[in-house]
Formats: structure tokens, C-alpha cells, sequence
């Protein structure tokens, strides 16, 4: 036998940040294992909300806002078979995973002492401090722009000095279009791209007929 096997190379989904001005990546975070389901939820901006305003009945406000739902599982038991091949999983289990994703939640430490001294220098306006462009990937066809909007961490095992080696992590992400951040953004040009593939997705869709549907005409 060869060992070698005809079963696809599965990839795998995860998220990855981009340096808000060089749009150069920062960093690759791929998901251990890509989970069993993704919720995707579409809340049409229509532009006709109320009943009898007819002009706009039927127009679009802009794209849809989409919303993402996932739950991730990060478990180190087999890397712990291996201790001299994962020394900082033996140091410190799962919490490097952990805190990489934690991390997206928060302005990076050096931020936050930087906009301290310009408050103690007596700077008047202070500008919001400016995330990394995140990025969800899930396949080749789906790279959009994301900001995280929800983050739990269900820690369910841990090692004898209580690092954890065994979590769920459940992440809420809203994808950014062109109407967040524009056309001219990295993020902005990421959707269209989105966009223009799902567009292309659904021309490749059979032609239905209306006899399918029990109908002779409309």
C-alpha cells in the first residue's frame, strides 16, 4: 500500500485580519475544526416601509444587512498525545487559540495607552480607535468583511494548573458592505466580490418553468 488516499483535502473556514491602511494580513486565524452548522440570517433594506407609498414599494435601501452565527470547538487532547511536538499546549493548553480570538473584541493595549497620552497631553478630540479589517472565510467563495457583534466562550476541560484544553467558542459576526465602509475600501471591494458571486451562483441555476409551479401564464 502506498498510504496514499483519494479523499479531498478538506479546508478549513476561519477569519483573518487586515492592517486597516496597507490592507497587508496581520493574521490567520483558521477554526481547529470547521463547525457543523452556519446560521445566516438576511434582513432586507426595502425602501417602501409604510402601506400605500407606492413610489417605493418596490426599491431597494441597499444591500441586505447579513448576519452570521457559528459555533467553533477547540480541543487540544490529540496535541497533548504529542507534548514534545506542542510544548505551549502543554504550558498553557488552549488559551493562546482562546486569546487570538478574544483579541477581536478588543483595541490592542498599545491603543489604548496611546489614546491615554493624548488625553493627558490635552488633545481635544480623540478619534475612535480604528479596528484591523476582519475578514470571514468560508471557502474560496465566500471571503466577506465582518465586525464581530457577539463572542461567548464555554470552557469545558482544563490540566491540572487549569488551563483550559477543551471549549466552545460562539461568534456573531455582521457582514460590512459598501454602504459601511464604501467602495473604495479593501472591505468594500471584498463584497462586491461577495456579491457578484452569488450572482453568478444563482445564473448557473436551471431555468424553472411556470407549468412547475401548476401555472399556464401569468
Amino acid at each position: 500500500m502506498t498510504g496514499h488516499s483519494n479523499s479531498p483535502r478538506v479546508i478549513k473556514g476561519g477569519l483573518v485580519l487586515l492592517e486597516p491602511a496597507s490592507s497587508k494580513v496581520r493574521q490567520v486565524i483558521p477554526l481547529q475544526y470547521n463547525p457543523d452548522t452556519l446560521t445566516r440570517t438576511l434582513q432586507v433594506q426595502a425602501a417602501g416601509g409604510e402601506a400605500g407609498n407606492r413610489s417605493e414599494a418596490m426599491r431597494f435601501k441597499g444591500p441586505a444587512i447579513e448576519t452570521l452565527r457559528l459555533e467553533a470547538e477547540i480541543d487540544a487532547t490529540d496535541q497533548l498525545e504529542f507534548p514534545r511536538q506542542h510544548q505551549a499546549v502543554l504550558a498553557h493548553g488552549i488559551q493562546p487559540h482562546l486569546a487570538a480570538l478574544e483579541l477581536l473584541a478588543h483595541p490592542s493595549s498599545g491603543q489604548l495607552i496611546d489614546r491615554n497620552t493624548q488625553a493627558a497631553s490635552g488633545t481635544l478630540e480623540i478619534a475612535p480607535i480604528e479596528a484591523p479589517l476582519l475578514l470571514f472565510v468560508w471557502g474560496p467563495s465566500r471571503v466577506v468583511p465582518v465586525r464581530l457583534t457577539e463572542f461567548s466562550i464555554t470552557e469545558e476541560a482544563f490540566d491540572p494548573l487549569l488551563n483550559p484544553i477543551r471549549a466552545k467558542v460562539g461568534l456573531g459576526l455582521r457582514v460590512l458592505t459598501v454602504d459601511d465602509l464604501g467602495f473604495a475600501h479593501r472591505g468594500g471591494s471584498l463584497f462586491m466580490t461577495y456579491l457578484q458571486t452569488k450572482e453568478r451562483l444563482a445564473a448557473a441555476l436551471p431555468a424553472g418553468s411556470l407549468s412547475a409551479l401548476g401555472l399556464g401564464g401569468l
